[in-house]
């Protein structure tokens, strides 16, 4: 049956009267740093009831069994910094000719691939048109197939900066980006203006970015007294901000502002990484995507400077996440999808593997400490009694070979099978 059938099928189900009974070879635990053999769990209702073993924990009277075999049976993964709006093979001037309403489309095709990946959750940081608030909606009221998405809408800063302004447009169009704003109380009303439209997080930026025009990664956007106020305006509300910051200037200033993520962080000094660790700010670096950008970026219309900025800060990012492994800092998943293909999210715990972390850490970065960074400890991120029941499972052992998280075959999210 195919995926989008399955989905469908199950949508018009009535929710399941009768438990689900899960067993399977092993499950990692990465919260607690464990491994189980032979793990049973119990699910009703969406939520994660009994957590044992097949021989303590017996199925309930009328139970639905799933019998996962020799698969390893984790928690649904979390990837904090997709970019799901739009399609992911076209960049540069060529994306101009992309309408809002094709971007969408592409948006819940994305979506999906994500989900099937054995994404159960992630975060949306940038979308024009507030089209990720839109695309949250489709998948909360089951129209559409996907994570669970936390949305920014619109980033917001400066003018003509990376993540907030049309710098590709020459002078003749006249326009300024949705989150374009110059001086505290202007990216106050921007806040302001998400919140009312949707929003769960603020994304900023900070520093200049690798695929915006005429913008340095080094070179630091937003002044203290504007990220302040972005964050309190914020924190106020209740939600979290997320701060794009390559520069190390920027990475302090975003910090010593109060944000709660920074997004790349490729340009880390001790100073940094101490800031980051005694403030509790959590770091969240794509050291995978370089590989794609430099094999295809050129094929899909990536502008000769992006090109060279991604070559020049690739390797010293992946020694910045080194050290901040090291040094014991909170980094988190985050690969920033749409800079290479939706689905291929998993391929990035190799290459943490390879750069300090052990397989266990990788998990828990994309698992309990993810939800941890989402305020979303208590309900996400493990298999445990209460939480969401979202599940997956693997052929082998991803703590032999992390590589096999990039082949999940199977995915629940909140008690419902999705792939099987």
């Amino acid at each position: 049956m195919k995926i989008a059938s399955l989905f469908f099928a199950l949508a018009e189900t009535p929710a399941l009267a009768a438990p689900t009974y899960v067993t399977a070879s092993r499950m990692i635990d990465p919260a607690n740093g464990k491994v189980v053999a032979d793990p049973a769990i119990i699910i009703d209702d969406g939520k994660i009831v009994s957590v044992g073993t097949k021989a303590t924990l017996a199925a309930p009277d009328g139970a639905e069994t799933i019998d996962l075999g020799a698969k390893t049976m984790l928690p649904g993964l979390i990837d904090m910094h997709t970019h799901l709006i739009g399609d992911a093979g076209v960049f540069g001037y060529a994306g101009i000719g992309e309408t809002r309403e094709t971007a969408m489309i592409w948006g819940v095709l994305n979506a999906e691939k994500t989900l099937m990946a054995g994404f159960t959750t992630a975060r949306n940081v940038g979308a024009g048109d507030y089209a990720d608030v839109a695309l949250r909606d489709a998948i909360n009221e089951g129209l559409v197939p996907g994570p669970r998405l936390y949305v920014s809408g619109p980033s917001i800063g400066i003018i003509g900066g990376h993540c907030s302004d049309y710098n590709i447009l020459p002078n003749d169009f006249h326009m300024l980006g949705q989150g374009a704003a110059t001086g505290p109380w202007e990216m106050r009303a921007k806040v302001r203006t998400n919140i009312k439209y949707g929003a769960d997080l603020i994304k900023t930026c900070s520093t200049g970015g690798v695929f915006s025009k005429g913008t340095v990664p080094g070179a630091e956007q937003n002044t203290v007294e504007e990220l302040s106020a972005i964050v309190s305006e914020a924190h106020q509300r209740g939600l979290k901000v997320a701060s794009h910051a390559h520069g190390t200037a920027g990475i302090k200033n975003a910090i010593r502002a109060g944000v709660d993520t920074i997004e790349h962080a490729s340009y880390l000094d001790k100073e940094a990484i101490s800031m980051a660790k005694s403030r509790g700010v959590y770091l969240s670096m794509d050291i995978y995507n370089t590989e794609y950008t430099q094999a295809e970026g050129r094929k899909n219309g990536v502008l000769e400077e992006s090109l060279r900025k991604d070559a020049e800060i690739a390797e010293i990012q992946r020694e910045s996440f080194r050290a901040a492994v090291k040094a014991g800092a909170k980094v988190v998943y985050g690969t920033d999808s749409g800079v290479y293909p939706h689905g291929d999210n998993g391929k990035q715990f190799a290459w943490m593997v390879k750069y300090g972390m052990t397989p266990m850490q990788a998990l828990k970065s994309a698992t309990s400490l993810a939800a941890e960074a989402l305020g979303k400890e208590k309900s996400l991120g493990r298999i445990a009694p209460g939480f969401a029941a979202d599940v997956i499972a693997v052929d082998g052992d991803p703590l032999a070979d992390v590589a096999a998280l990039e082949n999940v075959g199977f995915v629940m999210k909140d008690g419902a099978v999705y792939k099987q």
